[in-house]
């Protein structure tokens, strides 16, 4: 049972990153990864998100949309529930964290239109190893995590790249594309390793 679900959870950070692997929220992780607290506080606010979002759409496809045969209805209401969310994350950190909230500036409301959040909130419904509310949880919890990790370790990879010397052709947005893609393809090799790891090929 323990493997299961550390299972879940490694292949949300590693063998399906969201970003670098499905290439979704791209917006917030080209846009706050210049600096690790900025993409670490973003990290962390789209992972409470999702798992926020996971929690209250979940119950409403199983007990609501698919009882009385609404789910063409799903995207809509979906989009609603995580606009909503991320209101109140945005009050949240206006109030209590507002270094943070300034920092984060345009991206914090573009949370709302990040797919990932959609795209897990969606997927946990199709995925075979999400067969409960938990596993759910649990999925978004990896994938979330996984965000972070992506956010916070390209912010790293960025800072390097700003100082070292690159041709003038490729500074700025076009060295930006190449180390993601780099680092995107490099995450690739996670998923066999950690079937490997834990025998669950």
């Amino acid at each position: 049972m323990l493997k299961e679900l550390l299972y879940i959870v490694l292949v949300g950070v590693f063998a399906n990153n969201y970003v670098l692997q499905q290439t979704t929220g791209i917006c917030p992780f080209l846009g706050v990864s210049k600096k690790i607290d900025q993409a670490s506080g973003m990290g962390i606010a789209v992972t409470f998100v999702m798992l926020v979002a996971t929690a209250v759409t979940y119950p409403i496809q199983k007990h609501v949309l698919e009882a009385f045969n609404l789910e063409y209805l799903q995207t809509i209401v979906f989009i609603l529930v995580i606009a909503a969310l991320v209101q109140f994350v945005e009050i949240v950190l206006k109030k209590f964290i507002p270094a943070l909230y300034k920092s984060l500036g345009v991206y914090l409301p573009l949370i709302t239109t990040n797919c990932a959040v959609l795209g897990i909130a969606i997927d946990n419904l199709s995925y075979e190893y999400v067969t409960n509310y938990g596993t759910a949880l649990l999925s978004s919890l990896g994938v979330g995590l996984g965000f972070l990790f992506a956010m916070v370790l390209f912010a790293g990879v960025r800072s390097r790249i700003e100082n070292c010397p690159s041709p003038k052709a490729i500074q700025g947005l076009p060295i930006t594309l190449i180390a993601a893609s780099i680092v995107s393809l490099a995450f690739y090799g996670f998923a066999g390793v950690i079937d490997g790891m834990l025998g669950m090929a």
